[in-house]
């Protein structure tokens, strides 16, 4: 085994038995050989240590003493990596076999590029539901806010240059639950150039009812908290972001203003939208809907994010 590979893929599982042995089985079959894995076993239960272990000596197999967040996992997994370059593979996701390939390649032919990620299927059991870039191809080169406002990379898609992870002052935010993956795209897009593969060789499972919806509330607060980090973290941030800066905070009153109607809340979620009401059509139709029972919230969101996306700006 390479001591030094020119990739390390981190691994990080709790309790993950039922899909793992599919995604290692997409790692071994990789047309790209040169790699290791990190995996980061946190405090499983259930088969996924035996699984691991059995794999064969290019995976390193670690344990936490007990479950941390994810953030913080994924931190003390890095900290294992020896490859030039860190690729992400959630433990029930697939990569096809030329992922790997694909990618490094990029970044060999790139020393600038920073971050390169893959377009992304989206599926359940034997059904694909989409395809992350179906509708549109996302930018390529320094696009640090066409990042922010719409954010294309599938955690299991990511790959990054180490030396652009180890220019950052953390890693992943742990105080962070939900954007924990995005905020760390953003710092590294700030800097560095940003690419993709066209096609779509990761495939992200989704299991069961996607929750996504009730956790408005929580999105909100975390896009304000990482805006508020910029703010510190890059001088004249305010001035050469504005529209963006602009776009996110009216963004998180909208996802906050729905938090507060599903919870019943209406007369509260008006006020939260009211600043922002009369600059745009979907919020003046979120007046209207938040006069209907918190109970509609399900129904109601789901129709929502069938709208194209230009309609939920």
């Amino acid at each position: 085994m390479n001591a030094t590979p020119a990739v390390s893929i981190i691994m990080n599982c709790l309790n993950c038995a039922r899909d793992l042995p599919a995604a290692l089985a997409g790692v071994q079959t990789q047309t790209f050989q040169d790699w290791e894995i990190i995996f980061w076993d946190n405090a499983s239960t259930d088969a996924s240590p035996g699984i691991a272990q059995s794999f064969g000596p290019k995976l390193r197999y670690f344990r936490a003493e007990e479950t941390a967040t994810l953030g913080s996992a994924r931190n003390q997994a890095l900290r294992e990596a020896r490859g030039r370059y860190i690729a992400f593979l959630d433990c029930d996701d697939l990569w096809l076999e030329e992922k790997l390939e694909a990618q490094v390649a990029l970044f060999e032919g790139n020393p600038r590029l920073g971050l390169a990620c893959t377009d992304t299927e989206i599926f359940a059991g034997a059904k694909t539901l989409s395809r992350v870039f179906a509708r549109s191809a996302p930018a390529r080169g320094r696009i640090f806010a066409e990042l922010m406002q719409r954010q294309w990379i599938s955690m299991s898609s990511a790959m990054l240059r180490t030396q652009a992870l180890h220019s950052l002052d953390h890693w992943f935010d742990e105080s962070l639950q939900l954007c924990e993956e995005a905020d760390l795209f953003y710092r590294i897009a700030h800097d560095w150039e940003l690419d993709y593969v066209d096609a779509p060789l990761t495939r992200w499972r989704v299991h069961g009812a996607n929750t996504t919806f009730k956790k408005f509330g929580q999105f909100a607060q975390e896009t304000l908290y990482i805006l508020d980090k910029h703010r510190r973290m890059y001088p004249s941030y305010e001035e050469e972001h504005g529209n963006l800066v602009e776009l996110l905070t009216r963004r998180a009153a909208f996802q906050q203003g729905v938090a507060l109607w599903s919870d019943g809340r209406g007369t509260e979620a008006r006020a939260a939208i009211t600043p922002y009401a009369s600059r745009s059509i979907k919020f003046r139709l979120f007046q209207i809907v938040s006069y209907l029972p918190g109970s509609c919230f399900d129904v109601l969101s789901r129709l929502y994010f069938a709208l194209p996306g230009r309609l939920r700006r």
